[in-house]
């Protein structure tokens, strides 16, 4: 079983690229199961054709862990994948990593942890304990930094780069950075600026995804790319992307960068 998180600023379109990654493997008779570990929610929405599936953390306050069941929880979506939402607290009451926390303890209770591939989708503005766990429990084997060259959406990769790093200081860590994903703004020497950062922090860009209006058209149309636009240049995007994670055995401890190393960086690039 290949366990992958994919962590990224919020706004980065780290969902959006989550779920057209999870239809892409899903398309080739993988088995597949997409963990969305963010308050919003929203990460299994255009698998589950726009709508919003119950959370577990929903759940857990309405019944209690022990009366929920793995059909309360796990809701099969486009291409087979099979989607589950941690949820989180009100705004402003709680703890946002909690409904991690109780999400994997679920799981694990049901025997719903399976498959060929597990792709969590997770929040990386903040990497706190509840947020870091799919790290830090040795759930999520490969992480995968998603961000595009603006300078705050590096900066929450440079961070989720510090947590692999200290993480992996432990002596049961079993979690490493795989690579960066540019999901791209279309700024001026982006792939570049995104391609030198990932090598400054000690791995490598595995895929840019240009940005696209196909995304756009999909999303209003409540479906991913790859059921929306099958035979478009977007879908081979992530199809190329979903290939190359399948193949990829390169795994690393970053090396993050100090935070006047990232702002030179980014303002070198911005001067091309």
């Amino acid at each position: 079983m290949k366990q992958i998180a994919l962590y990224g600023k919020g706004g980065i379109g780290k969902s959006t690229t989550s779920a057209n990654l999870s239809a892409a493997l899903g398309e080739t008779g993988l088995d597949i199961l997409q963990i969305g570990c963010d308050p919003k929610h929203d990460s299994t929405r255009m698998l589950m054709h726009g709508a919003w599936i119950p959370t577990v953390l929903d759940l857990v306050r309405e019944r209690g862990d022990a009366a929920i069941a793995t059909d309360d929880v796990v809701f099969n979506g486009y291409a087979g994948v099979r989607c589950v939402e941690a949820g989180g607290p009100e705004p402003g009451i709680g703890c946002a990593g909690r409904g991690i926390i109780a999400t994997f303890q679920l799981l694990e209770r049901l025997g719903a942890l399976n498959g060929d591939v597990i792709v969590y989708d997770v929040l990386g503005d903040v990497v706190c304990g509840g947020f870091a766990m799919p790290m830090r429990e040795g759930y999520a084997e490969e992480v995968y930094l998603i961000t595009s060259g603006e300078l705050m959406s590096l900066y929450a990769a440079n961070n989720i780069a510090k947590a692999i790093a200290r993480l992996a200081k432990r002596s049961r860590q079993t979690c490493a950075l795989a690579g960066v994903i540019c999901n791209s703004k279309n700024m001026e020497g982006e792939e570049d600026l995104v391609r030198e950062f990932a090598a400054r922090i000690n791995s490598a860009m595995v895929a840019y995804i240009p940005r696209s209006r196909t995304v756009t058209l999909a999303e209003l149309n409540r479906q991913t790319v790859m059921e929306y636009a099958p035979e478009s240049e977007q879908a081979g995007v992530y199809r190329r992307l979903a290939e190359d994670i399948m193949k990829n055995t390169r795994t690393s401890i970053p090396t993050p960068l100090e935070i006047d190393e990232l702002e030179e960086l980014a303002r070198r690039f911005a001067q091309v």
